[in-house]
């Protein structure tokens, strides 16, 4: 069993900061969540790294709201619903499609600049919607610019306090309610952060397979503290690997967005056939998962490591115009867009489930909340529809602080008891090597493609580096290794739990979706394993 705590601390000896709301991570869910609550909180937003350095900043294609007269919340249900494949939890997406116009109103007062043509928001459409519904910001930057803006205001606001390179190790719990967090400074030097809550925002674990378009940092640290604290966990079989990222020498993984194929691109294998007619009537506009496998499928039998895409028959103008970040980091690798075919793959891009969350974002651990990629509140299903997830974060976060504020302040005199485990000894084998061949496991085994057998060896070869968690953990690196170790963990066991194929969950060996038996969440916990639970009809 993994243990509660990560490190061996003796709580009273360490010194204690006081706050209303502790918010970990600083991507829009966090800097959002913060910038609301400290209208009448003291807030302290903690960092691993930087305020730019989340998936918010890499988000190309937009935010889905219903602004157009064309549009209604009706539509932007019905595609959620049907992308989420029976999973959606109905009153969340309710919300989310009430609420994300409010949203995007917050998000354009606190100095968002989203594109506009002749003096209206300029809308776009995506895989999966019905309607053109996607705002966007400087073509295809759109999440830069909501970090750019949202940073700006929680910089210059005195009542958020931003701590950059700190991280977060563990969850403080006692009987039942969370009472801040044990945080390690740059210099090495731990603390006790207690506060009336602590809301999660800590992003998603691309970082769990070899080829993500997530940075170095998604390594799941809140679904990984939130499971050591007894929140449950639901939904993570769920990951949704996008259909094309760039796989290219020498270049990362970077997003070659959907909107790329939603202005008319298409998709070639090796030998210049296009294929998608082959595999779903939407062509490349279907849903992402459906085209991720028919990629792989191709791959395969053209026995190559890439597809392309292709938007050649476009206008150069329109083609630079629309998706200038693409189009500038292509040709910094020799690429140009206009007029030649981009070599792209899947890649791990986002992960559905999360740290199970209600309506007001809070979990089962009282005074501990989650949102954005971190939570699972049941919005996204099985597969999460295209921008969807930039709304999602800004309804809950709204929603999470109206919560937060109704809590009665910590007592002041507020102390836990961590039990010591005096068991640790010092890490032998570079956790670098290690998280290579995890990701190498989940690559293998808990990848685009699933069956029992597989999910099973993968299971056994990651439980061959349990020791990790009695050893004694003081890096960050270290510590990620653990959170990346426990999330590939829940996830596999997921994935072997759900005999079905559903949404971004496949599996060779029952490649069908069933209903009657699996229309439920998966849901797991330290203590008491994996419990179902089933889904009240939409």
């Amino acid at each position: 069993m993994i243990p509660r705590y990560l490190v061996d601390v003796v709580l009273e000896d360490l010194p204690v900061i006081d706050k209303d709301v502790i918010v970990i991570g600083a991507g829009i869910a966090g800097l959002f969540t913060a910038i609301k609550a400290s209208k009448t909180n003291e807030v302290l937003m903690i960092t691993k790294k930087s305020l730019l350095d989340s998936n918010t900043r890499y988000a190309q294609g937009g935010i889905a709201a219903v602004i157009s007269e064309d549009d209604s919340p009706a539509y932007h249900r019905q595609d959620t619903l049907i992308a989420g494949a029976g999973l959606c939890a109905d009153e969340a997406v309710e919300l989310l499609v009430h609420e994300g116009p409010k949203g995007v109103d917050d998000l354009v007062r606190m100095g968002t600049q989203f594109d506009q043509e002749n003096g209206e928001f300029a809308l776009t459409k995506e895989g999966a919607h019905s309607q053109r519904r996607i705002l966007h910001a400087n073509g295809d930057a759109t999440g830069f610019e909501i970090v750019r803006a949202l940073s700006e205001k929680a910089v210059e606001n005195s009542r958020i306090e931003v701590w950059d390179d700190h991280f977060v190790i563990d969850l403080i719990t006692d009987n039942g309610k969370c009472l801040g967090a044990l945080v390690q400074k740059p210099d090495g030097q731990r603390l006790f952060v207690r506060g009336k809550a602590t809301v999660l925002c800590s992003g998603g674990a691309g970082q769990l397979y070899r080829y993500t378009t997530n940075p170095e940092v998604a390594t799941g640290d809140g679904i990984a503290m939130a499971y050591r604290a007894g929140a449950y966990i639901q939904d993570v079989e769920f990951i949704q690997f996008h259909p094309t990222s760039l796989c290219y020498p020498g270049a990362p993984r970077f997003l070659i967005s959907e909107a790329v194929r939603g202005e008319g691109a298409v998709l070639r294998n090796i030998k210049g056939e296009r294929f998608m007619e082959k595999y779903h009537e939407q062509l490349e506009l279907a849903p992402r998962d459906i085209v991720a496998r028919a990629i792989v499928s191709e791959m395969e039998e053209t026995k190559s490591t890439f597809v392309y895409i292709d938007i050649t028959h476009e206008s150069a103008d329109m083609v630079k115009h629309r998706f200038p970040t693409i189009y500038e980091f292509c040709l910094n690798y020799g690429l140009d867009m206009t007029s030649d075919w981009i070599p792209v793959a899947p890649a791990a891009h986002y992960m559905m489930g999360g740290v199970k969350a209600d309506l007001n974002g809070e979990t089962n651990v009282a005074r501990l909340f989650a949102c954005g990629e971190c939570s699972s509140t049941g919005v996204h299903g099985a597969n999460r529809l295209a921008s969807n997830s930039l709304s999602e974060a800004i309804v809950f976060g709204r929603r999470i602080v109206e919560r937060i504020n109704q809590l009665e302040p910590l007592p002041k005199d507020t102390t836990v008891h961590m039990d010591s485990l005096d068991r640790r000894e010092p890490s032998i084998q570079a956790v670098v090597e290690k998280r290579l061949k995890l990701q190498k496991i989940m690559v293998r085994y808990a990848g685009l493609r699933r069956d029992g057998k597989g999910l099973g060896k993968g299971l056994e070869e990651l439980k061959r580096q349990l020791p990790i968690f009695h050893s004694e953990l003081t890096k960050r690196e270290e510590y990620e290794f653990a959170n990346l170790l426990t999330c590939a963990m829940l996830t596999t066991e997921a994935a072997l739990t759900r005999e079905e194929s559903r949404g971004a969950h496949y599996r060779e060996d029952f490649p069908d979706r069933d209903d009657l038996v699996w229309r439920k969440h998966s849901v797991l916990h330290r203590e008491h394993g994996v419990i179902e639970e089933r889904i009240n009809d939409v």
